[in-house]
């Protein structure tokens, strides 16, 4: 017999299990290509910052929305692709992998590995493009960041959550600044993206070589673009770290992120606008380059509690030309950020290393940023230096001068010499504030000028040997008790009758 029902049944099984292969792709056709750009038409519901895929696999961005056609920058070699090809919606906003699994890696603007270390494990995606947290969101800036360099700690304090420009001419050791920083990370829970935009490819082989043998490598990220490739590569460079950096920041955990540096992006942005005929305004610059740095720079925040309390800290670097701040792209990064570091040629040929200009830098943060023991010895080193650089422009003009302006510029000659620090050797905030209590307290007047950096080497050799309780309550307690004073006191005292 014939069961009608189960006949019913097993038909009702099958149509609900079937599964068809057909899909709708919304398709293009490309009717013009070169310089990295396509025009392409009938993608009608394409949206802004879509990614599409060319016939030859290569991915563009979805940029310009025109009434007929969509100005598509291409993420690579435009030479296979060629007029009347076909391009394919994605229905993805362009987006980077994300995670902790990028700490140690050197990757391109779009997450892919280029150490040749193998794949890298992630299954988390983020846009490169994403909102900047909002007033509520945030919270005051308030725990310190350490550079681990003495002229910055001290004198322009950089706190989590912060952005803090770098700015000078070409070779005044603005890089340098932003790796010490990164270096001195070690150990203090604090993730590094460090992002090399349009910076020669040996460069930046020579600068991950440098932060794994300082043990650095381990916790940073570095997103790199060379010179040579497509602009679209270089504009998204930028974006594509700070979305890795929200990533570790939405999990609570603090990150610092370099821009190294923005005037190269500005000047990629430049060629693609240019190209997709977008209107020029000063300097050539579209009308939009200074919305492009403000979006991406408030991406920097320290949240609040209630959304974990992560961090993330920027330190954009900008090159100025003949040390021209006045220029286009360097007042508008400026006016973004919560102060600058001035690093001058000047100063740099001087031999003063590193070129901080003191009077011209500022941190609009200011000692909330810094520990109080920090703060206990900033407060007398700014004033001295302060009356140092006045005192020393009108001695050029004075011939005969009185002791007690001799003395005087003697002192800030020696703070002077004293802030100097070498390359790749970041110091502890305790074996910083130590130096500079020694200094500002009449230690050091009888030290020739030309023997101070051996005398600092000197002295936190024998503090670490003999007083070694001394940072350590530094340390802890991120205070300058007076008990702790009189010990530094008399460390000083024993070291200098030996020295």
């Amino acid at each position: 017999m014939i069961n009608a029902d189960e006949i019913a049944g097993i038909l009702k099984q099958q149509i609900e299990g079937f599964k068809t292969d057909l899909h709708q792709d919304e398709v293009g056709t490309v009717i013009e290509v070169g310089a990295n750009l396509a025009r392409v038409y009938g993608l009608r519901g394409v949206r802004a910052s879509e990614l599409v895929e060319f016939a030859d696999g290569m991915l563009g961005v979805a940029l310009n929305l025109e009434e007929d056609n969509v100005g598509v920058v291409i993420m690579g070699s435009d030479k296979d692709i060629k007029e009347g090809d076909k391009v394919r919606r994605t229905g993805r906003i362009a987006s980077v992998p994300v995670g902790e699994a990028l700490l140690g890696r050197v990757v391109n603007p779009l997450g892919q590995p280029i150490d040749g270390k193998g794949d890298i494990k992630t299954n988390r995606y983020r846009t490169i493009e994403n909102t900047a947290p909002s007033v509520v969101e945030r919270q005051g800036v308030k725990q310190p960041l350490q550079t681990g360099i003495r002229a910055i700690d001290a004198l322009i304090p950089i706190g989590k959550g912060q952005r803090e420009l770098i700015i000078g001419d070409r070779s005044t050791g603005k890089t340098a600044i932003a790796i010490d920083t990164i270096i001195n990370q070690k150990g203090k829970n604090v993730f590094c993206i460090y992002v090399a935009i349009g910076q020669k490819n040996s460069t930046v082989a020579a600068l991950a070589k440098q932060l794994e043998q300082k043990g650095a490598l381990e916790y940073t990220t570095i997103v790199a673009v060379g010179p040579s490739e497509a602009a679209a590569l270089r504009w998204i460079a930028p974006f594509a770290g700070a979305a890795m950096g929200e990533e570790l920041m939405a999990a609570g955990k603090d990150v610092l992120i370099v821009f190294d540096d923005l005037t190269k992006h500005a000047q990629s942005y430049r060629e693609m606008a240019l190209l997709l005929r977008r209107p020029p305004g000063r300097e050539a610059y579209p009308g939009d380059v200074f919305y492009l740095h403000s979006r991406l720079l408030e991406r920097s925040a320290k949240l609040s509690d209630e959304l974990g309390g992560g961090s993330m800290t920027a330190l954009p670097v900008i090159e100025t030309q003949a040390g021209d701040f006045a220029a286009y792209i360097p007042t508008n990064v400026i006016s973004i950020t919560d102060g600058q570091i001035y690093l001058t040629p000047q100063l740099f040929f001087q031999g003063i290393r590193p070129a901080v200009d003191v009077g011209l830098s500022v941190s609009r943060v200011g000692g909330s940023a810094q520990t109080k023991a920090m703060k206990s010895v900033a407060g007398q080193l700014k004033l001295e230096l302060a009356q140092y650089r006045d005192l020393a422009a009108f001695a050029k003009l004075a011939s005969d001068l009185d002791k007690g302006t001799q003395m005087q510029l003697l002192r800030g000659e020696k703070l002077t010499e004293l802030l100097k620090q070498a390359q790749y050797q970041p110091q502890a905030m305790e074996d910083q504030v130590v130096l500079l209590y020694g200094a500002t307290n009449g230690f050091v007047n009888d030290v020739p000028t030309a023997r101070l950096q051996e005398w600092a080497r000197g002295f936190i050799g024998f503090l670490h040997e003999k007083y070694a309780a001394i940072p350590q309550a530094i340390a802890s307690s991120n205070q300058l008790s007076d008990e702790t004073k009189k010990q530094i006191e008399v460390a000083l005292t024993e070291f200098n009758t030996s020295f």
